[in-house]
Parts: C-alpha cells; structure tokens; sequence
C-alpha cells in the first residue's frame, strides 16, 4: 500500500472514530432521531471513492525471445462510487446492509523486463458493478454517534466494454469485505462515514488468449503471470 494511501485511509479512520469531529455542536444537546434505530427496515444512498490495487503472482518464464517479465501495479488512481442502501434490522446490535452500486475506477499496471528493466505499461480500467451483502455490528449509542463494525461478501461484475488488451481481466470477482464505520445522527437524516476493506477470492486474469495465437510478442506478458488477484479500499458516505 502506498504511502498516499495510507495517509488517505488514516485521516478517514480518524474521522470515524473520533465523533467530536463531526458532532462537537450537538455532543451535549439534545439526541436527534432518538427512535431511528428501531425502524424494521428503511432504505438510504452513498457516494464516496475507493482506490483499486492488484497483486500479482509472476511465474518466471522465460519468453520465447529470451526475455523474462514481472507485473507490478506501482501506483493508485481515486475511483468514484454511487449506490444504494437497503438496511433490515435484525436486532438491537445487528443489521443485515444490502448496499448495490457502480464503482468507476482504473488500475495502472507496469510490465517489467527482469534483465534490461525495460517496462510496458497498461491501464486496466473498469465499471463494477458491485452487489455486496453486509453483517453490521453496531455499539452503544452515545449522543448523536454510534460505531460500528461490518462484515460480509461482495459479487463484483465489471460492466464495461471490453476490447483486446496486453492483459486481459475477468469479468467476475467475489470479495470479502471487512468495514469500521459511525453513525452519525443529525436532525433529519443518519450521516455514516464508513472505510471498507475488500479482498478479492479469485484469480482475475484470463489465461486462454486464443486471440493472441499469433502474436507471441503480447502473449508472453500474460504467460508470465501466474495469478493476479484484485482488492480495494472504499471511503462510502451514507445518507440514511
């Protein structure tokens, strides 16, 4: 991880789990929607960004031309994310989170030659369409702030238009996704920061280029990895 986006992650935890950033005005004065947390079910939207990373497992095969590459993803780009929230209490302390939306992003990949160092890189951008299904653990309330932990997996399916590329990605993934968040409860609606942290379960490269056949050149980066595996970190806010 970046130190750039270690420095974006911190900041947004620090804002989650410090309420009196956002609720100094009313820490001591009234509780606004004091009866909201005991709706059955009630429906909500986000938005927010995510930065996407790829980790790659290369297999040191040497290319038919001699040479030997390595992929890398060296750096992060912010993506944007839209959803919605469909919330359904289970319990005082549990909520079962169903919260759809399209994430728009990009990952900037870096082939490198292990003899010479020479690179070629590539921007692997994508539209997901993502449909994740979430376990919330909530705390005590306190005041106009209440954390929480979550818990759950998320069906990714990027919708974006393909074309042939030096590296070609699947359409389909599944993570697990482990988030920290508060709510944050204003006059008429919950405000809910929330930092996400997904981890992707399969193997996102295509393997059979059958339209490569031809074309050794490009084919031999794809014959060089053996296994790319994707995750992401998600900044949401939610208006509920």
């Amino acid at each position: 991880m970046s130190n750039l986006l270690r420095y974006i992650v911190a900041i947004a935890l620090l804002l989650i789990v410090s309420p009196q950033s956002w609720c100094a005005p009313t820490g001591h004065g009234p509780m606004n929607r004091p009866y909201a947390d005991l709706r059955r079910c009630h429906l909500g939207f986000s938005a927010g960004f995510h930065f996407q990373d790829m980790t790659f497992a290369n297999t040191g095969q040497i290319a038919y031309d001699g040479t030997e590459w390595y992929a890398e993803q060296p750096s992060y780009s912010p993506g944007f994310c839209v959803g919605a929230v469909g919330d359904i209490r289970l319990s005082r302390w549990f909520n079962l989170r169903f919260t759809p939306g399209l994430y728009f992003g990009s990952r900037d990949v870096k082939m490198r030659e292990y003899t010479s160092g020479q690179t070629v890189s590539q921007t692997l951008k994508s539209t997901f369409l993502v449909l994740p299904l979430d376990l919330k653990f909530s705390g005590q309330r306190y005041r106009n702030s209440r954390p929480y932990l979550s818990g759950g997996l998320m069906p990714a399916f990027d919708v974006a238009k393909k074309r042939a590329e030096t590296l070609m990605l699947r359409t389909a993934d599944l993570y697990l996704t482990v988030g920290i968040g508060c709510d944050f409860y204003l006059p008429y609606f919950k405000l809910i920061p929330e930092v996400k942290f997904c981890f992707g379960l399969c193997d996102m490269l295509q393997h059979d280029r059958h339209d490569l056949a031809d074309d050794p050149a490009t084919m031999r980066f794809t014959q060089a990895v053996k296994r790319a595996t994707s995750s992401m970190v998600v900044v949401t806010f939610y208006f509920e």
